[in-house]
């Protein structure tokens, strides 16, 4: 694999490497050559790397795998950037693209006129629970979604106030959640709106942004009865995600779309000793 092409892109704070899955097997990643290479400092550095294959029926295959070497079953960030990136590289045909992740069928879309910015429609979020979890100080209840990955969705008073690295690591193996454990998404309202900092499952660290995190914060706070779709949120970075459907009775949400950046950084190719 040395000598593999490999695109750099950007997703509301979330970088991910790309690869061609037409001249990279995605079965030839081992979890320590991935978490080797997406390592900041001594590797390119990025919070996951995605292989985009031919898929059925003119789709794309979307193979997912988080910086620690693990494999995802989905991820919107990487989804939204897997949408632009398709068209542009050819494994697409025009602005519509359809994604066969391990977490199911999500459709995407990039319109060139929209600049470095896609839209997914993601599948149904079946429902909201509320696991017992005791709240920590300047916490709300914590609810819990799952949007391709778990989500544990914890309402602040203040993000500025969490010790996210040791709260988040708390949580993400909490009992409550199951044994596979879960992201950890912040959400507060402040006088400029709604904002999230995210403690990501196989990052196992603080990440500038979440797209099915939000997602499921906006799940969470609209059975709450907090928060209207469609709803938007700032990212660490800055960057706004939006996200609209249809809220169920009991918790959930229909037919849920995220919007967000999609940025292509650069193109490089991988050295013989990455």
């Amino acid at each position: 694999m040395s000598g593999a092409p490999f695109y750099k892109m950007c997703g509301s704070g979330n970088d991910f490497l790309f690869f061609d899955g037409r001249e990279v097997d995605p079965g030839s990643w081992a979890p320590d050559r991935i978490s080797r290479v997406c390592a900041r400092g001594t590797g390119v550095g990025a919070d996951g790397l995605v292989v985009l294959s031919p898929g059925s029926a003119g789709a794309v295959r979307f193979t997912f795998f988080n910086s620690d070497g693990s494999r995802g079953e989905m991820c919107g960030n990487a989804a939204l950037c897997a949408t632009r990136l398709s068209a542009l590289i050819g494994l697409a045909r025009g602005a519509a693209v359809v994604l066969e992740t391990d977490a199911g069928v999500v459709r995407g879309s990039a319109d060139p006129g929209t600049g470095p910015r896609a839209e997914l429609v993601l599948p149904d979020v079946d429902g909201v629970s509320f696991p017992a979890i005791s709240a920590g100080k300047g916490e709300a209840a914590a609810g819990f979604a799952r949007v391709g990955v778990p989500h544990l969705v914890i309402r602040v008073d203040d993000l500025e106030l969490v010790a996210l690295e040791d709260r988040g690591r708390e949580l993400r193996r909490h009992p409550a959640v199951g044994p596979a454990g879960t992201n950890v998404n912040f959400v507060a309202r402040g006088s400029d709106g709604w904002a999230m900092r995210t403690y990501e499952r196989g990052v196992e660290a603080e990440t500038l942004a979440c797209g099915t995190g939000a997602v499921a914060c906006a799940a969470v706070l609209a059975s709450l009865g907090t928060a209207n779709l469609p709803w938007s949120v700032r990212s660490r970075s800055g960057a706004i995600l939006t996200v609209s459907g249809e809220a169920m009775p009991g918790g959930g949400l229909r037919s849920p779309r995220l919007v967000g950046q999609a940025r292509l950084v650069y193109q490089g190719t991988l050295g013989p000793d990455a």
